[in-house]
């Protein structure tokens, strides 16, 4: 009886949770373009949607028999929606940069509760993505909410998913010539792959990484040099 009611309260959470995620996957669809860019005034009228999906945010605790891959999708959603329901209590604004609470940044206040703990979003990025779940791609999924971030991308992330969605997302990222300026002897490349050569790195050379995903080939000794990062906000 007791292992009954164990399955049966396993099923109920993970119907739970995909139903929250399908709530927060609609939003998506509905209120970012295929190119990243947010509807964040249409978001808003939708802001009940999203605080139904951070109330299950609020209550699970990510369990350590999930897959990698299930507690990767988790980690970057609560990034991702943490940030667009920041963006929208402090809407409308230029930039998240102009986002501060007792002279701290966006990614420094302590606002992202997951499981009844509360975060900050660099705590999410830094100490659980980074450290926990690497991988060099969680750099074009989690979304800063900015012209130059990696675009935010219009659908969920799911265990089944993931892979191929941060794949996709690497190759546009990669070849975006609105954010990485691509020739056969010279890179103009975001800042990302500045501030986070210890995780692009590992395997190999910038360079190295680049060619992985470049519709371009670019030669072993081009140029590298990093474009100035736009802070606006990522809005029609």
């Amino acid at each position: 009886m007791k292992n009954i009611f164990i399955i049966l309260v396993a099923i109920f959470t993970l119907s739970q949770g995909n139903a929250q995620t399908s709530i927060y996957n609609d939003l998506l669809q509905k209120h970012v373009t295929k190119d990243g860019i947010v509807d964040y005034k249409s978001f808003k009228a939708d802001e009940a949607k999203l605080d139904s999906y951070i109330s299950y945010l609020e209550k699970t605790t990510p369990a350590s028999s999930w897959s990698e891959n299930k507690q990767k999708a988790f980690w970057i959603n609560a990034y991702n929606a943490y940030t667009i329901k920041l963006i929208l209590e402090n809407y409308p604004l230029k930039s998240i940069m102009d986002i501060k609470q007792d002279e701290k940044t966006a990614w420094k206040i302590s606002f992202a509760k997951v499981g009844g703990k509360s975060y900050t979003l660099d705590y999410i990025e830094h100490e659980i993505l980074r450290k926990n779940l690497f991988d060099p791609r969680i750099h074009v999924g989690v979304n800063c909410a900015s012209i130059s971030c990696p675009k935010l991308g219009n659908i969920a992330f799911t265990e089944e998913n993931i892979d191929a969605n941060l794949e996709k997302l690497m190759k546009e990222f990669i070849n975006d010539s609105s954010r990485n300026k691509i020739t056969n002897n010279k890179v103009q490349i975001s800042s990302i792959f500045d501030w986070f050569k210890e995780d692009l790195t590992k395997n190999g050379s910038i360079i190295d990484y680049l060619n992985k995903y470049s519709n371009t080939e670019i030669n072993p000794n081009a140029k590298i040099s990093y474009l100035k990062y736009v802070w606006s906000l990522n809005n029609k």
